[in-house]
């Protein structure tokens, strides 16, 4: 099982090859539960305004570019935020 630093790092080394289940991995550490599970989207809370969500789909197994590019982003947000630096 892959640890979340890890698919970090392949998130940003290679944002077209990343794995559904990991990017859900990582939404899940950093946003908590999804608040739906249904059909091949899932959306994680996040906790600022404006567009408060990250919307991620599944793919043949895979995560789309874009959407990893957007959770690479908040995650960069809410580190930022709270004040942490990995």
């Amino acid at each position: 099982m892959a640890k979340i630093e890890d698919i970090l790092i392949g998130m940003k080394r290679n944002p077209k090859n990343v794995r559904f289940v990991d990017l859900c991995k990582v939404c899940e550490h950093y946003f908590g539960k999804p608040c739906n599970r249904g059909g091949s989207h899932r959306i994680y809370k996040t906790p600022w305004k404006g567009d408060p969500r990250i919307n991620i789909q599944n793919h043949k197994g895979k995560a789309k570019a874009y959407q990893v590019q957007q959770v690479l982003l908040a995650i960069e947000k809410l580190e930022i935020n709270n004040g942490t630096d990995k």
